[in-house]
């Protein structure tokens, strides 16, 4: 089973879209990268999708390659194929972290999501996003408070594991 990305944090962006990763994210970057040994630079994938997505998604290689297996798997010539091949293979971008920890994310990228001095990050498993902080808070924290506020006040949501189905 791959690592898992964990936690939340904000860090600042400087003029030429160079962000520094948070360290545990760069941990499972290596370990999720099949080429990396001490001394390389990590690989990973952005996948920054349609015009609805207001945020980055970042991919280790291990999370990318299983994305792709199950686009593969499906019919070639079928238009779920050829809208997962765009949205994943053509609208990504593949990438390094340098020796310092750093990102660079390209002009297009951060005009994409609006981010200009600071990023947050939050972890989502086997990928982590990368949004603009205003855009996190105004969208998704509200979507989460809403769905908590909606649950009884004494519920567990861990309960929703209680079906889930384990490999």
């Amino acid at each position: 089973m791959a690592r898992r990305f964990r936690g939340e944090s904000h860090h600042k962006v400087d003029t030429k879209g160079r962000v520094s990763i948070p360290a545990l994210f760069r941990r499972v970057i290596e370990a999720s990268d099949p080429n990396w040994t001490d001394g390389l630079a990590p690989e990973l994938v952005i996948v920054y999708g349609d015009h609805r997505r207001d945020y980055l998604e970042c991919y280790t290689v291990e999370a990318i390659n299983e994305v792709d297996d199950k686009i593969d798997a499906l019919p070639r010539g079928s238009m779920e194929r050829k809208m997962l091949q765009r949205l994943f293979h053509g609208q990504s971008f593949p990438t390094t972290i340098d020796e310092t920890g750093r990102l660079v994310l390209p002009a297009k990228l951060r005009a994409k999501i609006g981010l200009d001095s600071e990023a947050f990050f939050i972890a989502a498993g086997d990928t982590f996003q990368i949004w603009k902080p205003e855009t996190y808070e105004t969208q998704e924290a509200a979507k989460t408070e809403e769905w908590l506020d909606d649950l009884p006040e004494d519920f567990d949501p861990l309960v929703f594991l209680d079906g889930a189905k384990g490999e």
